[in-house]
C-alpha cells in the first residue's frame, strides 16, 4: 500500500475509534485531461476539511458540497463532474455538476458516508446487559457495558438501559435523562421499577420517559429473549422519533427538511456561478465586510483583481 493511502487508512481508523463521522471519497472514473486517477481517495471531514486527493481545487468545492449534504443524509452519493455552464442534474444516488472552470474531462467520484454506529449504553454485567451487548451489534449498535458510577450518557447515544439488579440505578437513570438520551429504560419488576423512578431526583415528565419493566411484553423469560424484547422496542422507539420528525411530502416543512440544519449554508461564487459551501475550508475573503466564496484560485484571483466588477453577484 502506497504510503499516502497507509496515511489515509490511518486516519480513517483514527476517526472511527473516536466516533467522529467523516466520508470517504474514491475516485471511480477519470476521463482526461484530469490530475486526478481512478483509485484516488480523500476523507472529507464535518468541517469541509479534505485530506488526500481528489481532483483539483475546481472539483474540491463539489467534493466539499457534496460530502457535506452526505453526512447530513447518511446516504451515499456518486458525484460526477465535467466542465461546462454551472449546473447540476441529480438523480437518485447521484449527481452531475457542470463546472466553467474545468479546463476538460470529467471526474465521477463515490461519497460513501462513515456515520459511527449509535451508542446504547448498558449499566451492569448481569446476564441480561450480556445477552443485549450480544445482540446489539447485530442491529447495528454499538454496546458499551458499563457500571453506574461510571456511566457518561451523551444526548447522542441512542439509549441508556440499566441491567445492574439494583447496583447504582439511581446515578444512571438521573444521568442520561439530564442528557436528554432518547430512550431510557429499566430492567426491573413493575413494583421494583415503580420505587426506583418515585426515588429519581428529577421532574415528573422526566420520570415517565423511563421505560420501566424494559421492553416490549412479549413474555420473555431468558437473558436473550428479554434483551430481543428490549432492543426491539428500542428500535421501534427510533422509528417512531424519526418518522414523528419527517413532513409531509409536498409541504414547505418538507422542502425545508431535505436541507437538514446539519448542512452549511451555500454561497454563490461570484466569478463563474458556482455553488460553494459557506465553511471556512473553502476559498473566501472578506469584502466591504462579507465573506465571499470561491470554488478556486483562480476565480478568488479574479475578484480580487477587480471586485467592483463582480459585486453584485455578491
Amino acid at each position: 500500500m502506497p504510503a499516502a493511502a497507509d496515511t489515509l487508512a490511518a486516519r480513517a481508523e483514527e476517526l472511527a475509534g473516536r466516533r467522529e463521522p467523516f466520508v470517504h471519497a474514491t475516485v471511480v472514473r477519470a476521463q482526461h485531461p484530469t490530475s486526478a486517477h481512478a483509485g484516488d481517495t480523500a476523507l472529507v471531514l464535518p468541517t469541509g476539511e479534505i485530506q488526500g486527493f481528489v481532483g483539483g481545487n475546481c472539483v474540491e468545492a463539489s467534493v466539499r458540497e457534496y460530502s457535506l449534504q452526505v453526512l447530513a443524509s447518511q446516504e451515499p452519493l456518486l458525484l460526477r463532474v465535467l466542465p461546462g455552464e454551472p449546473s447540476r442534474t441529480a438523480e437518485e444516488g447521484a449527481v452531475e455538476v457542470s463546472n466553467p472552470c474545468l479546463s476538460g474531462g470529467a471526474i465521477e467520484i463515490f461519497l460513501q458516508p462513515r456515520i459511527p454506529a449509535p451508542r446504547v449504553l448498558v449499566v451492569g454485567t448481569t446476564p441480561v446487559a450480556q445477552a443485549l451487548a450480544t445482540l446489539g451489534s447485530g442491529v447495528g449498535l454499538e454496546v458499551e457495558l458499563t457500571d453506574g458510577e461510571s456511566a457518561d450518557p451523551h444526548g447522542d447515544d441512542a439509549a441508556l438501559i440499566v441491567a445492574s439488579h439494583g447496583k447504582a440505578e439511581e446515578e444512571a437513570l438521573e444521568a442520561a435523562l439530564r442528557a436528554g438520551v432518547p430512550y431510557v429504560a429499566l430492567v426491573a419488576s413493575g413494583t421494583r421499577g415503580a420505587a426506583v423512578l418515585e426515588s429519581l431526583d428529577v421532574d415528573d415528565a422526566q420520570r415517565q420517559r423511563v421505560f420501566t419493566p424494559a421492553g416490549l411484553q412479549l413474555g420473555a423469560r431468558t437473558p436473550g429473549e428479554i434483551a430481543l424484547a428490549i432492543l426491539a422496542q428500542l428500535v421501534g422507539e427510533r422509528s417512531r422519533a424519526r418518522h414523528a420528525a419527517t413532513p409531509v411530502a409536498g409541504t414547505a416543512e418538507a422542502t425545508a427538511a431535505a436541507a437538514p440544519a446539519a448542512v452549511p449554508a451555500s454561497a454563490v461564487d461570484p466569478v463563474c456561478g458556482m455553488s460553494v459551501p459557506a465553511v471556512a475550508s473553502s476559498l473566501h475573503l472578506d469584502y466591504n465586510g462579507a465573506t465571499v466564496y470561491f470554488c478556486s484560485p483562480g476565480c478568488r484571483a479574479a475578484f480580487r483583481k477587480d471586485p467592483e466588477r463582480y459585486a453584485l453577484a455578491t
